[in-house]
């Protein structure tokens, strides 16, 4: 594997675990849009909209790209370093429990143990969606079937308790949403796109149910992850509320989504049977 070439400073940091003066980072205040990537071996890390201002003086991200990370006990066990998956270099320390976001985790990384590519020529960016409209069965299986999803995972999110289980979401104690994550590349398919079809699968002038299933947790929602999502769910509601529909579908901030038992992953595909109540309907 052939890496990039090391200034000094950067190999005591990212060879020999060094750690660069607080404040002191390009990237510490950087809040343009794109990817960090691995300054060694340039591997996507980490993602603009997971970058939150801390104050601690390093750059703080409350989430990675799946699976760029790799957490390393210290051998005083004291501390989690994190490092890249790809080539092992050293980017910082993982902390727990700060309450500093509601995903309750803080990657504090060196800067100089990155790069920075802007999000028009970022390389495998991929971005999130929340969605909740009853049933996630078919929320996932009609969003998964659009050109450029990575994935939708089927789960629980906008309620009080962690880590629910299905039967308590189905109790309506938890105020959690069947929901689904969906992973895409905005290459390929924008979010506007995603929100269109996710009001065209299912009925959004429903109030808490969509067909037989009825209770809060099937109601209709839209959990944003930045401005720029709330602002496309806001504007699609409201041309829909121009055309007739009496749209009841929330926008809500994203929260801690929590994926749902294995059993309800890929459920329509596993049993070959069709959506009972996410039927197609041209609305836009």
């Amino acid at each position: 594997m052939s890496y990039n070439d090391l200034s000094p400073d950067e190999k005591r940091v990212i060879e020999n675990k060094g750690t660069e003066r607080a404040f002191s980072g390009k990237y510490y205040l950087n809040k343009e849009a794109g990817v960090y990537l691995c300054r060694r071996c340039d591997a996507p890390l980490f993602r603009s909209e997971d970058k939150f201002e801390s104050g601690t003086g390093w750059p703080s991200f409350d989430d990675a790209i799946p699976g760029a990370v790799r957490e390393v006990p210290d051998a005083d066990g004291r501390r989690t370093e994190i490092v890249c998956s790809n080539c092992g270099a050293h980017l910082g320390h993982a902390f727990f429990g700060e309450s500093m976001t509601e995903k309750n985790v803080r990657h504090c990384v060196n800067s100089v143990s990155l790069d920075f590519s802007p999000r028009a020529t970022a390389p495998g960016l991929e971005e999130k969606a929340v969605f909740a409209g009853g049933c996630f069965w078919g929320v996932e299986h009609r969003l998964a079937e659009l050109k450029g999803v990575r994935s939708v995972t089927s789960g629980y999110t906008g309620g009080r308790s962690e880590n629910p289980s299905y039967r308590e979401v189905c109790s309506g104690d938890t105020g959690h949403a069947e929901a689904v994550e969906v992973v895409f590349n905005p290459a390929e398919v924008s979010y506007e796109t995603l929100a269109k079809l996710f009001f065209e699968i299912h009925d959004p002038t429903e109030l808490n149910r969509q067909g037989p299933d009825r209770g809060t947790q099937y109601r209709s929602a839209v959990f944003y992850r930045n401005d720029e999502q709330r602002s496309v769910a806001e504007h699609l509601i409201a041309e829909l509320k121009a055309k007739g529909y009496p749209v009841v579908t929330t926008v809500e901030k994203a929260g801690r989504f929590w994926p749902a038992e294995e059993y309800h992953q890929d459920y329509y595909e596993k049993t070959g049977h069709e959506p009972y109540c996410h039927i197609y309907t041209k609305r836009f």
